[in-house]
């Protein structure tokens, strides 16, 4: 099955916070723990955005 542009885009709006490389990706990107990362998903839920803007304000 092919990949959509849509499909994606959808999937970089997220973050998986049961996949250690999008978990390690996101937390070198804000310069955090690998565990507040976690904890930041399971706050905020998967959106990549809120995720960024919760770390952004520690």
């Amino acid at each position: 099955m092919a990949t959509t542009s849509r499909g994606r885009s959808q999937d970089r709006a997220r973050v998986a916070g049961g996949q250690d490389h999008e978990v390690k990706y996101e937390a070198k990107r804000e310069g955090v723990p690998k565990s507040e990362v976690k904890e930041t998903v399971k706050e905020v839920g998967n959106s990549r955005k809120k995720v960024e803007a919760k770390l952004d304000k520690k």
